[in-house]
Parts: C-alpha cells; structure tokens; sequence
C-alpha cells in the first residue's frame, strides 16, 4: 500500500467527520495518522512528502469545506450541537442545501431521539419506550421517502444514506440498513462510520461475500472488526498483525489485538499489550473494561486497583471507568456494590455488552437467579452472538434444575465458540443429566483435553471399565504436562483416576500397574489410606504367586 495515499486517505476521512460532528470516526482516523507519520519518519519520507501534505491539506480542507465553514448557518448550528443542543441544531438547519449542513440536521433529529430514549429508560427501566420509538420512526419515513424517490442529493450522499441505516438499526430492519450502509460505502469508502457500522450487523462470515464494497484499503480494518465481532480471532490477529508493518505503535491496533488475544484466552499475552497501550497514552480509557477483565481473572489485585482509581481520576462518568469499578468490587467479594457500578454503566451506555453479561454473573453470585437471567436476556437482546451471555444463562438454569433449556442454551453457546471446550463439556454434562449418554460422550471426546475424565467417569458408571481405563490413562498424561495451576486444580480428579486404574488392573490381574498406580495414589492426601490398602492386598497376591 502507498504511504502517501494513505495518509491523504486518513486526512479526508479526518476532516469529513470532523465538519459532521462524527467524534468518534474523527479520534480514529487521527489517531491512524499519528501511528502513520511515524512509519513515513522512520522510512525517511517526512522531507518529500512535506510539500504534498501541505498541499493536500489545503486541497482537503480548504477548497472542500471552505463554503461550508464561513457559513454564519452552520457555525451556529455546530456550536449549539456541540454543547448537546440538538433541537436547536435540527431548528437551524432544517432548511439547509447544502450537504454538510443538511447531514447536522437529520443526525441532530437522531441522536435527540436517541436522547429522549436514554433518559426515559432510566425512568422506566426498560429497553425502549413507545415514545421513543415514535421519534425514530417518524425519521425513518422521512428518509425513507427521500430514498424511495431517489432525491439527486440524498441517494448520492455517502453520510445522509449512513443516518438513514443507523435509523433502521434502531428500529431493528437490519437487513435494509445493510444494504444502506454497502450503498453507503460504495459512494464515499472513506466514511469510516458506515464501514464500522456495517461490521457490527454481520452475523455470518459468509455474509461478506454477498456485500458488493469496494476494494480499498480500508476494508482491511473493517475485516478486522468483523472477524472480531465473529470470534474469528484467529484471522483478526493475522490480519491485525500485517496491518502493523504500516501503524507503527498504533494503540488502536494493539488494543484490536489484544481483545483478540483476550477471546482466545491468551490472557497473559492480552495484559502485556495492555500494559504496553497504558504506557504510551496514560489517560487512554477505550478498552480499559476489557482490561480489567483480564486483571480480575488473574487475580491481579494491586493491579485493579491502580486502574480504577486512575480511571475514576480521569473520567468518572465513562461507561469503562464504571466496569473497572465494578471488577474492582467484584473480585474483592462486594457483589452489590459491583452490581450498582455495572447499572451505572448501563445507565451511560444500555448497549454495552460486557456490563449486561458482568451484572448476571453479579446476581449468579447473589443467588439472584431471576436478576441474572434478565441481564443475560438483555445482553443477547443487544448482540445474540455473545456466547458469554447464552453460556450464563445455561450456567442458571442449571442452577435451577431445568436441564432442557440448559442444552439450549449451551448449543447456542457451542455453536458461536465451537472451539472452547468449557461448552461442549457444559453441554456434555446436561447430556448426562438427561440420560443422552451417547451424546454426552461424543460431547467429551470432542471437548478432549481435561475433559477426559468427564468421559472417563461415565464409562465408570456405564460399567464400561475397559474404555474408563484408557480415558482415565490419557487423562493422567494431559494433565501431567498441564502448566501447574491446572494440575493444582485437577489434583483430586488424578487421585480418582490412580484408585481406579489401581483397582482395574488389580482385577485383571496385572499386579505391576497395579502397584505402580496404587503407589501415585498415595501422593493425594484423597487416596493416601485406598492406596496403602491396595498396596498391602497387591503384596499379598504377590506373595501367593510365590508361593
């Protein structure tokens, strides 16, 4: 890819959704270019690209948007949506021609709508209200009508055809909005919010083949996102990692490469790229929630600490600082206050997935069994393909003994992670309970790993004592080679597979693998008596032979 088009690329998209008040796209797009003039420095290219950048950016900003920034219109209506006055903005602008303008005074209308949806649902404590829903819809047929009638400066406008999809989203016409937002791209690949947007609506990869976008150099991040919101972490880090060789240190990168590592539960890998991104931009918050996922699985307390004091120090009000409270609390056994620190989040964001999943396993810990259930259902409600959520919901109805919505739930689960073997063994285990054991011992074999004494343990009451011998032996060998905390915390499963394989080779009369297994048995403090009374018995028979 060229340097140079790249960055005049970063520039436009910069300044495009800077005039349109897309803060997001802009941090994004600038943060890019930073990471970029890096790579352009250490290639020695700063001394001859100076003059082009000078000139691109006059090209960019000046000759494009110089119309639209002396208009006294726009400048009023930019200030009143910049200090949240969005009614005000729509008033101002509601006549506009020209393009910039007219986008502030359909996106206004929105994020008002979007607004009032906020603050009702804090009063009503519930997804949507009726009134809420009558503003975006009555939106929605406004544009919808300049679409239909294919108006000359609507359908040819990348960001009016964005606002347009973001409506339908709202109101749940995700295929429409798909195919707004492809149109979207098509028009303008630059507008990195329709690439964004669309990468959160694909529910399959095999969708991506039918969206008809363009070949630039963009799609590449958008990929990213897509492969990460699919737990295709694998290729996201691929791709991710060659994307690299052109963002030198880019913070976006190394945060989209550590939630990858964070999915595949590298998490030692995910915490030091963290580390790395707290270092380089201290007061950086985006991802911090996810951050502090990692330290509480690591128990890392000092750690979590830190960053929920310095995260409240930076922005107490941000849907990340209040997750990081919240981990904070939880991982020191204060479940309710980490449950009104997870609402408060969701009280910024209702959409933000992890704080919904967090707030089950919050309840789950309070015995709260009814609450949890309810914040699971809304996390899927916000992304049904969060396994975590479906994964929790199976975990409380299991609690409550109704293990046919288990396997549902947990086949869900399988199906959005086929990899993690923590699902096919949930679901071999609700198998069990309801008597499929054909089934739940494919679910083990398949689950492999530590899963093999699972498997193991129903050939044992199947009476199956030949094949529980040699899952209990395959067994012993993986978690021999385990790293030592999953062999602390398999210590009581070996000493059962050693009394077993003790017993079973006794029985057949194999008294040296007898012997060998009875003497492990004594290595657990579970088995220690079973295994000298074996030993004693193989002596005897010992000596019988001898005799």
């Amino acid at each position: 890819m060229d340097l140079e088009v790249m960055r005049k690329d970063l520039l436009e998209c910069y300044h495009k959704s800077a005039i349109r008040g897309l803060k997001q796209s802009s941090k994004w797009s600038s943060e890019l270019l930073l990471s970029l003039m890096k790579t352009i420095e250490e290639n020695r290219l700063t001394d001859d690209l100076s003059a082009d950048m000078s000139d691109s950016y006059n090209y960019i900003f000046m000759d494009d948007m110089n119309h639209v920034m002396t208009d006294p219109k726009y400048l009023l209506a930019k200030s009143c949506y910049d200090l949240s006055e969005y009614e005000r903005t729509a008033f101002f602008t509601k006549d506009a021609v020209v393009s910039e303008i007219k986008f502030l005074y359909f996106y206004s209308r929105y994020l008002s709508a979007e607004k009032k949806r906020l603050d009702r649902m804090a009063e009503t404590n519930c997804m949507a209200t009726d009134s809420a829903i009558k503003l975006f819809t009555d939106l929605k047929n406004e544009l919808q009508d300049l679409y239909s009638s294919k108006a000359a400066d609507f359908i040819t406008d990348s960001y009016l055809l964005y606002v347009y999809a973001i409506v339908l989203l709202k109101l749940e016409l995700n295929w429409e909005a798909m195919e707004v937002l492809s149109r979207s791209i098509r028009l303008d690949p630059l507008n990195w919010c329709s690439w964004h947007q669309l990468s959160l609506i694909i529910d399959e990869k095999s969708q991506l083949n039918g969206l008809q976008l363009p070949d630039h150099w963009f799609k590449k991040l958008f990929l990213g996102d897509v492969y990460l919101e699919l737990q295709l972490n694998e290729e996201a880090l691929t791709l991710y990692t060659t994307l690299q060789q052109w963002f030198t240190s880019c913070n976006y990168l190394l945060s989209q490469i550590a939630i990858a590592k964070h999915n595949l539960r590298d998490v030692d890998g995910a915490i030091d790229l963290f580390q790395q991104i707290r270092a380089s931009d201290p007061a950086r918050l985006d991802a911090m929630d996810i951050y502090s996922n990692l330290l509480y699985v690591k128990d890392m307390r000092t750690e979590l600490s830190c960053l929920a004091h310095s995260a409240n120090d930076i922005d107490p009000f941000r849907v990340e600082t209040c997750c990081c409270i919240a981990n904070f609390y939880s991982l020191r056994s204060q479940h309710p206050k980490a449950v009104v620190y997870f609402s408060r989040a969701l009280q910024l964001n209702p959409r933000h997935l992890s704080a919904w999943t967090l707030m089950g396993h919050e309840y789950m810990e309070m015995k709260n069994t009814g609450a949890a259930i309810q914040a699971y259902r809304s996390a899927i409600k916000c992304n049904k393909r969060d396994y975590r959520a479906w994964y929790g919901l199976g975990q409380t109805y299991d609690i409550l003994k109704m293990p046919a919505y288990c396997l549902y739930y947990y086949s869900v689960a399988h199906c959005l992670r086929p990899n993690d073997s923590r699902m096919m063994i949930a679901t071999g285990e609700t198998l069990e309970k309801l008597e499929r054991n054909h089934d739940a011992i494919k679910c083990y074999w398949k689950a492999g790993g530590l899963a093999l004494f699972k498997l193991a343990l129903l050939y044992e009451r199947l009476k199956e004592n030949e094949k529980a011998a040699l899952a209990y032996s395959e067994f012993i060998a993986r978690a021999s080679t385990a790293e030592a905390p999953d062999r602390q915390n398999t210590s009581s499963d070996m000493a059962h597979a050693y009394k077993f394989l003790a017993n079973y080779h006794l029985n057949k009369g194999e008294l040296k693998l007898a012997q060998m297994a009875a003497q492990k048995c004594i290595q657990f403090s579970e088995t220690r008596d079973e295994g000298k009374s074996l030993l004693k018995e193989i002596q005897k028979k010992c000596s019988q032979m001898d005799l």
